[in-house]
């Protein structure tokens, strides 16, 4: 993953067959996998900071999320500390997130402003500012005086941040990340993709409890190892 056009430049099979109401399997066939090509954990740096965990676990957890999303919102204060805690600290995971915008400008702009934080190497710590003072979809949380304030509270320098996000130097990859997804198959938030080593995926869609990723993540990997 890079900071630039696109945080990923290639796509995963298409979300073909339904396993159950909320969990999916996404495989394409191998002439839609040569022409898509397929994300792979091999594709990843192994020391990028915009991914959580162990390079060499068997799981990439992928999820696809809007800063507004009430949804997200909910899988981050109620579920992800259980994952991060039961599978990425354990080697078992690695965890990323990618923007989906649904929510219009206002979410675009949160999502700049958590690159502009990344420069400064406190993407994740503001990627939970964002979630921690989360106040509804367009209700006009997100706005200019509280990304600054959001940058002061963890510990960014104010003049960077802050002309970073004049220039909007991460609009348009905020905005390819959306078409990306668009492109892959992803409609909704939260949307997450569970993926192996071979570019495989396991979809989960909503802010499904902790038991739901707990019974996917271990089946998974218990396929894995026979």
């Amino acid at each position: 993953m890079k900071i630039g056009n696109n945080k990923y430049i290639i796509a995963i099979p298409v979300i073909a067959a339904s396993i159950g109401a909320a969990v999916f399997f996404a495989q394409g066939t191998a002439a839609e996998d040569e022409q898509r090509g397929t994300v792979k954990l091999s594709d990843l740096r192994k020391d990028d900071p915009l991914v959580l965990g162990d390079p060499s676990a068997p799981l990439l957890i992928m999820e696809w999320g809007d800063y507004q999303c009430t949804y997200c919102h909910r899988f981050h204060q109620d579920t992800r500390d259980s994952v991060l805690s039961n599978f990425v600290a354990t080697g078992k995971a690695r965890f990323t997130f990618m923007d989906f915008t649904l929510n219009g400008p206002a979410s675009v702009l949160a999502a700049e402003a958590s690159y502009c934080a990344s420069d400064q190497g406190r993407y994740w710590e503001y990627h939970d500012e964002l979630y921690n003072n989360w106040e509804g979809e367009n209700t006009g949380w997100v706005n200019m005086q509280n990304l600054k304030k959001f940058a002061s509270s963890v510990g960014l320098e104010a003049g960077a941040f802050d002309e970073r996000m004049k220039t909007h130097k991460y609009e348009q990859m905020v905005i390819n990340n959306y078409k990306f997804g668009q492109s892959i198959g992803i409609s909704a938030t939260p949307t997450f993709l569970i993926v192996d080593g071979e570019g495989k995926a396991l979809v989960i869609r909503g802010a499904q409890p902790y038991e739901t990723f707990d019974t996917v993540l271990s089946e998974r990997l218990a396929q894995l190892e026979t």
